[in-house]
């Protein structure tokens, strides 16, 4: 499939509906981690009488393969090479159409099919793996079983720590520490602009440091949080984007504005308007910015508010049979820790029940006009 940064929804829709209807998420996954454990069991079950300075092969080891990942990823997932123009394919083609800046979480199971490495790779990669313990056991046995447990160690890792950098935000395991500076490095690679040049490191960025390739920005504010619902319409997909993408009609349908002041019709990027709205329990004032206007595809605008209250709106379409997919992204945070609190506590479920309210009632509109 061809890159495509500009609609990754539409991307999502075209690689989904590819994707082998035998396909299991689940077994895949599962298989990766059950043969990788086998592996990592395997070799250090003979382990005998491993002396103190010899489990440094371990942390050793896992420095090796975080080396190789990032040689791998940059020379050959981000460059057209003969040896390696599948895995650019794979890589830069469908996982970086798939997953941009601005839309990083998978939103199902199936998903796993463009973060996970084929189910064989696992295999394919410890056979040689296999041959080095073999020639290495008759110098040092514990050396070498030590040595391929932990490549394999770092395989899985790389596996897992690279599926929680595509988790919903809102999901617990995104919100550790370390995987949550990960997540951010990761979505800074996702970034058209920096993809092929910085922030190759999946598990630590070690190599990134080393290499001078690292890039860090604090997450925007609004990022704090992020809600997306979807809903089928039995609408040409630019009507429905007309009648959304048009602020005035937001009080017709969407529970938390009550005024719009602005010029009727669809506002075009650069376009500014402002709403009074009663949103998570509150009453307040946003002033908009329009961002961008793809007709019948995207609408995107962002907003400031009372109390350090920063927002990110995406409004996006994708045809389907019989009509379209409407999918509405809500990014929001605040500046400050009162107001943030108070969020977690108070208002982040009330606005998450508003906004799924606000789909019905859209299709409920557009069925009527």
């Amino acid at each position: 499939m061809a890159y495509n940064n500009h609609n990754a929804q539409a991307f999502r829709s075209d690689y989904r509906a590819a994707i082998h209807p035998l396909y299991n998420p689940w077994l895949h996954a599962a298989f990766v981690l059950a043969y990788g454990l086998a592996g990592v069991i395997l070799a250090w079950g003979t382990l005998e009488a491993v002396a103190p300075w010899q489990w440094l092969v371990v942390p050793a080891t896992l420095v090796f393969f975080s080396w190789g990942e990032y040689q791998v990823h940059k020379r050959l997932g981000h460059n057209r090479t003969r040896f390696g123009r599948l895995f650019y394919k794979r890589h830069t083609g469908d996982h970086h159409s798939f997953f941009v800046e601005s839309l990083m979480p998978c939103e199902r199971p199936r998903d796993w099919r463009v973060i996970l490495f084929p189910a064989w790779l696992i295999v394919l990669y410890s056979l040689p793996l296999l041959v080095i313990w073999w020639l290495l056991a008759p110098v040092d046995g514990n050396l070498a079983a030590l040595f391929a447990g932990s490549m394999l160690l770092g395989y899985m890792s790389y596996e897992v720590v690279h599926a929680c950098e595509h988790l919903p935000a809102e999901h617990p395991l995104s919100r550790l520490p370390w995987i949550r500076q990960m997540r951010r490095l990761h979505a800074l690679h996702h970034r058209r602009e920096l993809m092929h040049s910085r922030n190759f490191g999946i598990v630590h960025p070690l190599m990134d440091w080393l290499y001078g390739t690292l890039h860090w920005e604090p997450e925007a504010i609004h990022e704090q949080n992020r809600q997306q619902h979807r809903i089928r319409i039995a609408q040409p997909a630019e009507r429905v984007m007309d009648y959304a993408a048009a602020p005035s009609h937001w009080p017709q349908w969407h529970p938390s504005s009550l005024r719009i002041h602005g010029r009727e019709g669809v506002l075009h990027a650069g376009e500014r308007f402002e709403e009074d709205i009663h949103a998570g329990g509150r009453a307040g004032h946003l002033c908009w910015d329009v961002l961008d206007h793809q007709p019948g595809k995207r609408w995107q605008a962002c907003a400031r508010g009372d109390h350090g209250l920063h927002l990110l709106l995406t409004y996006e379409c994708v045809d389907v049979e019989g009509g379209c997919e409407f999918v509405r992204t809500l990014e929001y945070g605040f500046a400050g820790w009162p107001m943030r609190l108070a969020n977690v506590l108070l208002m982040r479920r009330r606005i998450e029940r508003e906004s799924q309210a606000s789909m019905q009632a859209l299709r409920d509109v557009l069925a009527r006009i």
